[in-house]
């Protein structure tokens, strides 16, 4: 049985959602182009990748525009990572929250996973006005059924998120340096993913291997796959992924609920 009270956080599910709205609007605040830099980062982002990965070292986006195959990638990529990012800071982040209410800590990090869903629907919106661009000017785009299968994708990202978050999380109540080497190991981690290339791009049969056993390599490669009918929808890698992912968040919830009990003796 897992130590932790699900119920209880339901019962906080009007505290929750005060801290979506906190998370989304802070993010941003006193800024000059506010929620605009929800388009202008992945745009500014796509724009390097492609001077870097396509005309520099010319690799290959599967037939696809450049400017959609990494715009693609990074929509995907930056929700894993934001939800990873600021999961894994839970404890350390909110001692201050912690040390003077009560309330199921578990709140915060599914808030901070939730508030990340709102900043993907944007990004989401305008990887779909670009696709709609390059469709009115002749691009073939595949469009069918399996863009049903975005919510199914976008649920799993966010259990992987979650559950290595809260774990990361759990453990830099006594060891910081998990805290420094996250945003580095995340960093690391986008280049084992077919993010900037396809899978499909990878000769080598041992790398390639490699690569297909990472959980999140089916995940981006669906997620192409959904809207424009490019790269690969394998359901047993699909398979092995939820399997994954679901230890994750079974661990990551064991250790978190564990920790919470006692963490601001170690915090």
């Amino acid at each position: 049985m897992l130590d932790i009270n699900l119920k209880e956080v339901w019962r906080y599910r009007d505290l929750l959602w005060m801290f979506i709205k906190r998370d989304f609007a802070a993010q941003y605040k006193q800024t000059l182009l506010g929620p605009l830099w929800h388009f202008i980062q992945p745009l500014f982002t796509t724009l390097i990748f492609v001077v870097v990965f396509s005309k520099i070292a010319a690799i290959s986006t599967d037939g696809l525009p450049p400017l959609l195959f990494y715009l693609s990638g990074i929509t995907i990529w930056n929700y894993f990572s934001s939800c990873l990012i600021a999961t894994s800071n839970t404890f350390v982040a909110n001692a201050y929250i912690f040390g003077k209410v009560y309330f199921p800590r578990l709140v915060m990090p599914i808030s901070v996973v939730l508030s990340n869903m709102v900043k993907f629907g944007i990004q989401l919106l305008l990887l779909i006005a670009v696709m709609i661009g390059y469709a009115f000017n002749g691009v073939d785009i595949h469009v069918g059924m399996h863009l049903l299968y975005i919510p199914v994708l976008l649920l799993m990202m966010a259990g992987m998120g979650l559950g290595l978050g809260i774990i990361i999380s759990s453990l830099t109540t006594k060891y910081r340096d998990f805290t420094v080497l996250v945003t580095f190991g995340v960093q690391l981690l986008m280049y084992a993913t077919p993010v900037v290339y396809p899978i499909s791009a990878v000769q080598n049969p041992d790398l390639k291997f490699w690569l297909s056993i990472n959980p999140l390599t089916p995940l981006v490669e669906a997620f192409r796959y959904t809207l424009m009918g490019v790269g690969s929808f394998d359901t047993m890698q699909l398979l092995f992924s939820g399997v994954f992912i679901s230890i994750v968040l079974v661990f990551g919830l064991l250790l978190f609920g564990k920790v919470e009990k006692t963490f601001m003796d170690t915090v």
